[in-house]
């Protein structure tokens, strides 16, 4: 094991030397030394990198986006039960981790503005609170808030900021969630699928939904997604046009709009994937994780989604 680990270190090292002799942009779009990860996919058939500990240099992503004054907006909604279960603890979390020493605002989508707690923030970083409808149904509030984000991006966040990242709420950070994770477009692999065959991707199987598709690359999780502010008002545009035409027909795909993201990446592949580090369940055996950015919080269904 010792062996094993002074190796992957070593060729991560040598990684580093070459790319520095790189042109900073090209730098920027590569996933540069796959090797250093053997035990997984490191790129897809695409050639977009799949992004794992070991195969960048962090202050060297740092320093190119520092460059590009990159600057991010950061959506998460928390309504209901969900605010007083899990927003605190995510948005103190961030502070630590997403994105340290870039501009950052937080956008909290919420239906109780006047309970949404106060916490420091860093130079340059914001929370600004948008109230929003509480639906009867949690499926209607993770699915809507595809609309919620186009309108947001519109009146402000193109304006302001170079590139949007969506969340969920029940997220704890607990690593480096930085610079490295920007991309033109951006997916995150499941931590539940990211090992399994095709034929178990749990995709929308139904003809009737927009989101059907019979095979995919990769089975991708909406608990993260992200790009450009253009790139991500093209994919909440067409993910709420697709749930939109399933509701005019009385249809609701599978896993909501995870499924409408996982069939628009299917026909828009992500010049980026984020591995389960940036999203991991600690009930899964972590054998490939070196790493965990951001975990998956404690659920509570039955009481959070009660009406």
């Amino acid at each position: 094991m010792l062996v094993q680990h002074i190796s992957m270190y070593s060729l991560q090292a040598l990684c580093w030397s070459v790319w520095l002799l790189l042109p900073a942009l090209a730098r920027d779009h590569r996933d540069l030394c796959p090797r250093a990860r053997t035990a997984v996919k490191t790129q897809t058939e695409w050639k977009a990198p799949i992004m794992w500990e070991g195969m960048w240099d962090p202050l060297d992503y740092d320093r190119i986006h520092a460059d590009n004054q990159s600057s991010v907006a950061l959506t998460v909604f928390a309504v209901g039960r969900y605010l007083e279960a899990y927003l605190e603890t995510f948005l103190v979390s961030a502070e630590k981790h997403f994105m340290v020493g870039f501009p950052v605002m937080y956008y909290v989508f919420t239906d109780q503005t006047d309970k949404v707690p106060f916490i420091a923030m860093g130079p340059h970083r914001y929370i600004r609170t948008i109230k929003v409808e509480r639906h009867s149904r949690w499926q209607d509030i993770s699915m809507m808030r595809m609309k919620a984000i186009s309108e947001v991006i519109i009146s402000e966040i193109q304006y302001l900021y170079s590139y949007v990242f969506c969340f969920d709420v029940d997220q704890i950070f607990t690593g480096r969630f930085g610079s490295e994770a920007l991309g033109e477009s951006v997916a995150l692999l499941h931590a539940h699928y990211y090992k399994l065959p095709k034929n178990l991707f749990t995709y929308d199987h139904n003809p009737k939904s927009k989101a059907y598709m019979e095979t995919g690359d990769y089975y991708y999780h909406a608990a993260i997604f992200g790009g450009t502010w253009q790139n991500v008002k093209t994919i909440v545009d067409e993910c709420l046009a697709s749930i939109m035409e399933d509701k005019k027909n009385g249809v609701e795909a599978r896993w909501h709009d995870e499924s409408h993201l996982n069939k628009y990446f299917w026909l828009h592949k992500p010049t980026k994937l984020l591995s389960p580090e940036y999203c991991w369940d600690k009930n899964l055996p972590k054998s490939d994780i070196i790493v965990m950015r951001l975990i998956w919080a404690p659920k509570d269904y039955d009481r959070l989604r009660a009406p």
